[in-house]
């Protein structure tokens, strides 16, 4: 019973830290309106979480664990399409979950670019004392691989299926569109949720456009 009730009390303030964080940014963020915000004293939340680094890679475990989720979702939805077809959905579910959560995207971007710049965490002088000592930092690492290799899974698929041409990378390809998606999601992001035509471009064409480009570089064989 102890363990449920903590759980729901993590869960209460990392709700609360979004809030806070969403409204003004990491780096304007204090301790104490987050603790307000959750109903809490500022003493409860030194209990649970002993610093904003460690709320925000709450924050991140969270986002991460809902892409995972949207990810099997919309393989499920696919089973009897083709390889391609789900691996264009996949795509899609990205740029769509960017679109609706643009902090949990930016904290997402955040952690893999600190993820690249430790060597996938080798390199701990590049990591804080808060960052090593966070249980959501060990968390993430279990999973931070698995939104990639279900989308190679798929292309491996596609590729068995004959919808993605054989002489495709699963994993370079993977890493090629979800860097496409990034640049996407870098705009969105910049917009919030005062999103406007970018040049007279309207974001939902350009999301058109990156779609209909990844659906031709895997079905094309002079890739």
């Amino acid at each position: 019973m102890k363990d449920n009730k903590r759980i729901q009390k993590e869960a209460l303030i990392i709700s609360a830290a979004e809030k806070v964080f969403g409204d003004v940014g990491f780096k304007n963020a204090k301790m104490d309106d987050i603790a307000k915000n959750a109903g809490i004293t500022k003493v409860t939340l030194y209990t649970y979480f002993q610093s904003k680094e460690n709320l925000y890679l709450a924050i991140t475990h969270r986002a991460l664990q809902l892409l995972i989720d949207k990810y099997y979702e919309t393989i499920d939805k696919n089973k009897e399409k083709t390889g391609l077809d789900c691996v264009i959905s996949i795509f899609e579910t990205f740029m769509y979950f960017c679109e609706q959560h643009f902090l949990y995207s930016e904290a997402l971007l955040e952690y893999f670019a600190m993820v690249r710049s430790t060597s996938d965490g080798a390199d701990e002088s590049r990591l804080t004392e808060a960052v090593k000592d966070s249980i959501y930092y060990v968390k993430l690492q279990d999973i931070q691989n698995l939104p990639f290799k279900l989308t190679v899974k798929e292309i491996e698929r596609g590729k068995r299926d004959g919808s993605i041409q054989s002489s495709i990378d699963p994993m370079l390809t993977t890493l090629h569109g979800w860097t496409s998606v990034i640049g996407y999601v870098k705009v969105i992001s910049a917009s919030g949720t005062n999103a406007t035509p970018l040049f007279k471009v309207s974001l939902h064409d350009l999301k058109t456009l990156n779609l209909k480009i990844a659906r031709h570089m895997f079905q094309t064989r002079s890739f």
